[in-house]
């Protein structure tokens, strides 16, 4: 068993669903600590009994952590040790946790990684897809016209670009890839990752849609989206300075898809070159 000097907040991985991927250091280091701390209770008991790791659990989850994180360190530094874990996988990573992070650096209290499964890390090492660059978006917007101009944002990226998606919306999610990505692009959707009804698909945009309407259970369980990122030729064109002067004139007095409408009208700048551009002056001016 690891040494656990007291005052210091771990950070442990769980498992995505095999409950047998579970390191042995996370093991000893929850075995270890004074408390442990868990979106919720009720989840995450099963896991610790069967590990044998019997501690007090207190609950941090979106809704309580901006108050409950000062609480939980003012006992790190009247001495206690404590491990934070979410439902599945890494803690913070599109789970809660980050203000009891961020409170823990600004108090200068020890915050100690102990890493483990990861279900955009297992899904990205699994696509085929390129992994040196990649870039985590999380959930999409719920609503189609959010998802979109999210999609058209990211549309000449040369990341891998990688999403979480709910059973219950991935195939509109997908469908709304279909309409702004080319159908060449690849795209990659693994599902049920580490479970026993784990799938991975691989296709062109263009094929998504279709094979997962044909299998009723590719709209059930978990995901990650997973889209090739543009050629890197595509991603070194760029607004001439005329068009780029054109564009930030317009949109002293339009909004940015206005703004990169009527420069695309105006200059012959390619529509999609226009709104990433003009998202970036947006984004300067806020």
């Amino acid at each position: 068993m690891p040494e656990n000097p007291k005052g210091i907040l771990y950070l442990v991985a769980t498992p995505i669903g095999n409950q047998a991927d579970f390191s042995f250091r996370a093991v000893a280091v929850l075995q270890g600590v004074d408390f442990i701390a868990c979106e919720d209770t009720r989840h995450s008991r099963p896991l610790l009994e069967r590990y044998g790791i019997i501690k007090p659990l207190t609950a941090l989850h979106e809704h309580n952590e901006d108050t409950a994180s000062s609480k939980l360190l003012d006992r790190l530094e009247q001495g206690e040790s404590m491990a934070l874990i979410s439902d599945a996988g890494t803690p913070l990573i599109n789970d809660p946790g980050f203000p009891l992070v961020r409170l823990a650096t600004e108090r200068g209290l020890r915050v100690v990684p102990v890493p483990g499964a990861c279900a955009l890390v297992a899904a990205l090492s699994a696509s085929g897809l390129p992994a040196a660059r990649f870039a985590f978006e999380g959930f999409p917007p719920r609503t189609s016209s959010a998802r979109r101009a999210l999609l058209e944002s990211l549309a000449d990226d040369a990341r891998t670009l990688i999403f979480y998606e709910s059973s219950h919306r991935v195939l509109d999610f997908l469908k709304d890839i279909a309409q702004v990505f080319p159908p060449q692009r690849q795209v990659v959707v693994a599902r049920e990752l580490t479970k026993l009804h784990e799938t991975i698909l691989r296709c062109k945009v263009s094929a998504a849609v279709s094979y997962v309407e044909a299998d009723p259970n590719m709209e059930k369980g978990e995901f990650v989206v997973l889209l090739e990122g543009a050629s890197a030729q595509k991603t070194k064109e760029e607004l001439t300075s005329e068009q780029g002067r054109v564009l930030a004139l317009l949109l002293e007095e339009c909004s940015v898809k206005t703004a990169a409408a009527l420069t695309a009208k105006i200059t012959g700048a390619r529509k999609e070159l226009a709104y990433q551009a003009a998202l970036r002056m947006a984004d300067k001016k806020n």
